[in-house]
């Protein structure tokens, strides 16, 4: 996939859509939160699997049931189609 920046328009729209997104300077950050830890873990190595697919790796850590994620395109220098199709991806994992 050819990394291409998105809009300022482009990331509204992305925000307007998965809500539960925001806007850190250049990343787009978000929270989670699961049953317990086991679930949290379980979260993880399912998006482990996407960003492999993708060659794009989040920002991110675990406390017990929350994980916190923030991505970015480092390589394309801000919010990219990349972090779109991420977080397309990411997000039917929970649906």
């Amino acid at each position: 996939m050819a990394r291409t920046l998105l809009t300022e328009d482009e990331i509204a729209e992305l925000l307007a859509e998965f809500g539960e997104w925001r806007r850190d300077g250049d990343r787009l950050c978000r929270s989670y939160e699961f049953a317990d830890f086991v679930d949290a873990f379980g979260f993880m190595a399912k998006v482990a699997v996407v960003s492999e697919k993708l060659f794009h790796h989040p920002e991110w850590s675990n406390v017990y049931n929350r994980v916190d994620i923030a991505i970015t395109d480092h390589a394309a220098g801000g919010i990219s189609n990349n972090d779109r199709a991420w977080i397309e991806r990411v997000e039917q994992l929970t649906s």
